[in-house]
């Protein structure tokens, strides 16, 4: 028996194949294998198509049907993770009305922060947890009022991994967790937030059905299953955001326990008992993936833009042939500090840490006969690493003390020179284990399915790869204070 845990990242979708009963990985896919591209009609929009997704995840899945490795027919439960926050829309034929609107567009600020002012901030902070912000909901309206024939024409709305369910089983759900990343739950009163609807003239119809997130979301259509060459029997039985899925799949479900993740964007993700709010909504609080009315566990998400977006670009502008392996080894001769180089990596659309500033990616400090592109390339993880930190003390500020970290070995913690900056510049040990997202959505279907009794069955065997303790952390301590300043001049010009 295998669980297939499908991952809708931004620049690829990823899959697992999942051996139930040892839970190990027997293949994984991805496609496609350059970066899916962002479709960007005008600076700071971000779009992409979701049937390039399905596509994408069809191919991934052929790939590793042929691999040989399992018999297709023998997986039994699908888990779903995806990008936050994004927007797709479908009439009553499931048929989508636009490209989605992605996490990283910009487009619907002043929508969230007028309704941010307009419902009161006290209201939306004891209600939402956030400001409505940069999220679906202010999508949503932006739609509503720069292109009204296509919002008359909406019959569901729908975040990335509810869409791909849909197109796997023909139904349509969601769940509190996804709607509260969307900004449509009501903490306090524990129900749609009826309030955020009236606000924006939403009809309460086009919120799918609302289910557990640990739950059967529907079965997969036998045409669809004859295509994907699986058994018809085959149900959906978890869909969560990518960062919630990320902290299951590093077992980050109690108080106090953080994850991390540095993949386009960067995050750090702290599970909580409370109903945490920002004072100014610069990280935020969503359902976790084990929240329950009667329990209550948030996870506390910072997210930063501009991170593994901005190694990518460095590694096309200075060394477009190597690969990042090779990026990294240029990078490591230069020593720590960047001989005094400094990059400030917010150039992916508003920051949230940054009160939804558009500040904008910038290097500073360049010493024409010093700085060489190994300087650059290790100043930009430096900088991403820095970024983490500015972020980690607003976490702080709302009481997220983390003794530990864990992350997948993945993206930029690959990186030694990422790893040792980020360790060195929050002062915080990482562990790093092999499990990613694909993984965790797989094992996630296996707790919703019902085969995993619990999350310590579904997680008996994870174990760390290995620990990063800090090292060096004066050093970094006044790189980071040098590059603070550069930032506290970018936000003040403002």
């Amino acid at each position: 028996m295998y669980f297939l845990g499908i991952d809708i990242g931004t620049s690829s979708v990823k899959l697992s194949i999942v051996e139930a009963s040892s839970q190990q990985k027997v293949c994984s896919a991805q496609y496609p294998a350059s970066e899916a591209p962002i479709i960007s009609p005008q600076s700071n929009w971000a779009e992409q198509d979701p049937l390039a997704w399905w596509t994408y995840f069809k191919q991934a899945l052929s790939q590793a049907n042929a691999s040989g490795l399992y018999d297709p027919k023998l997986i039994t439960a699908i888990g779903i993770a995806y990008q936050m926050h994004g927007l797709v829309v479908v009439d009553k034929d499931q048929q989508v009305l636009r490209n989605a609107i992605i996490w990283c567009d910009s487009r619907a600020v002043e929508l969230g922060d007028t309704a941010f002012d307009e419902l009161g901030k006290a209201f939306n902070l004891k209600h939402h947890l956030n400001s409505p912000g940069n999220f679906t909901a202010s999508k949503l309206a932006w739609v509503k009022a720069n292109e009204p024939e296509i919002y008359q024409k909406i019959d569901k709305v729908m975040l990335p991994g509810d869409f791909i369910a849909m197109k796997l089983s023909g139904t349509v759900s969601t769940s509190i967790a996804a709607l509260s990343e969307g900004i449509f739950w009501d903490f306090e009163r524990n129900e749609l937030s009826t309030a955020l609807l009236d606000y924006y003239g939403f009809n309460a119809d086009l919120i799918p059905e609302i289910l557990p997130v640990f739950a059967e979301h529907g079965q997969i259509k036998p045409a669809v299953a004859e295509e994907l060459g699986l058994s018809s029997r085959v149900t959906i039985n978890y869909k969560a955001g990518d960062q919630p899925n990320n902290a299951l799949s590093l077992n980050v479900l109690r108080p106090g326990e953080v994850a991390a993740t540095a993949g386009t964007s960067g995050v750090i993700y702290g599970v909580s008992d409370q109903l945490i709010a920002d004072r100014e909504s610069r990280v935020n609080t969503f359902a976790h993936v084990n929240y329950r009315k009667e329990e209550i566990r948030t996870g506390v998400l910072l997210c930063i833009n501009g991170t593994g977006i901005m190694n990518s670009w460095g590694r096309k502008l200075l060394g477009k042939d190597l690969s990042y392996d090779q990026i990294n080894a240029l990078a490591v001769t230069s020593p720590i500090g960047s001989k005094g180089l400094q990059v400030i990596p917010f150039g992916n659309g508003a920051e949230r840490m940054l009160n939804n500033q558009l500040v904008g990616a910038s290097i500073s400090s360049i010493d024409l006969n010093r700085h060489t592109a190994s300087d650059i390339l290790r100043a930009i993880q430096e900088g991403i690493a820095f970024a983490f930190r500015y972020g980690l003390d607003i976490m702080r500020e709302n009481g997220l003390y983390p003794q530990m970290i864990r992350a997948g070995n993945a993206n930029l913690f690959q990186s030694a020179i990422f790893r040792d900056s980020f360790v060195g510049a929050t002062n915080v040990p990482v562990e790093v284990y092999d499990h990613d997202g694909s993984v965790g959505a797989a094992l996630g279907a296996g707790i919703g399915s019902g085969y995993y009794a619990d999350f310590t069955e579904a997680f008996r065997g994870l174990k760390p790869v290995y620990t990063v303790e800090p090292r060096d952390v004066c050093q970094y301590e006044e790189n980071y204070r040098q590059w603070k300043k550069i930032l506290d001049i970018k936000i003040n010009a403002k």
